[in-house]
């Protein structure tokens, strides 16, 4: 799906990104007449990506600081038509499945609450930044639980936008593809946490700009 202007710059890739497709690009070369099963493919990729060395993670890196010098360029002479840009993006049908959190995002919310209590002054930046330290600070066996439930939450996500489309998206409001009573509860809990998570998104490399892509 084409959303905004067609004609701006494509989005700055992330290192963690470019290792998820080379992944993609091996699992078809291997295995091309096994769909892809994104919950497992999405945990095997992070687990892989956690046990590459300095080494191994330097050529993503390097591509992901090579495409940020072509978005840069590009970006510098780009002018947005009147009416995109985020304001436009933010025009979306309010019944529509909201994107599920990554396995940070499910820490942070359980966490917030904590660090707001014990740094009271600390600002939504530099919350999200004690957040983050905190999670660096996981073990892997201690990120176990916050990676099930973010597994969980995808796949429900993909279910509901299975049935949101299949009810033909905005017109859907009143037909099949109407979001379940739990479905809209769990959406507004997440609108309380919208202005904290906006802030912690470039905390988190992994996947988010892929996933939105994705996702349509």
């Amino acid at each position: 799906m084409v959303k905004g202007d067609v004609n701006k710059p494509k989005g700055k890739t992330s290192a963690y990104a470019y290792f998820v497709q080379t992944c993609r690009d091996e699992h078809k070369r291997k295995s091309p007449e096994v769909p892809v099963n994104f919950s497992e493919f999405s945990k095997k990729c992070s687990e892989r990506w956690k046990t590459l060395t300095a080494s191994d993670k330097s050529k993503f890196e390097d591509m992901a600081k090579s495409d940020k010098v072509r978005y840069d360029k590009e970006m510098k002479t780009y002018v947005p038509p009147k009416g995109v840009g985020k304001t436009g993006r933010k025009k979306k049908d309010p019944n529509a499945p909201k994107r599920p959190p990554s396995a940070f995002f499910v820490f942070c919310s359980e966490y917030r609450p904590t660090v707001k209590s014990e740094h009271p002054n600390l600002s939504i930046g530099e919350t999200a930044k004690k957040l983050g330290e905190l999670w660096s600070k996981q073990s892997s066996k201690d990120r176990v639980p916050f990676e099930q439930k973010a597994m969980k939450l995808r796949e429900k996500y993909e279910k509901d936008v299975a049935a949101y489309r299949a009810g033909g998206g905005a017109g859907a409001k009143r037909g099949p593809g109407r979001p379940t009573v739990s479905a809209k509860k769990a959406q507004v809990e997440d609108d309380d946490d919208d202005d904290d998570d906006d802030e912690m998104e470039d905390e988190e490399d992994e996947e988010e700009e892929d996933d939105e892509d994705d996702d349509e």
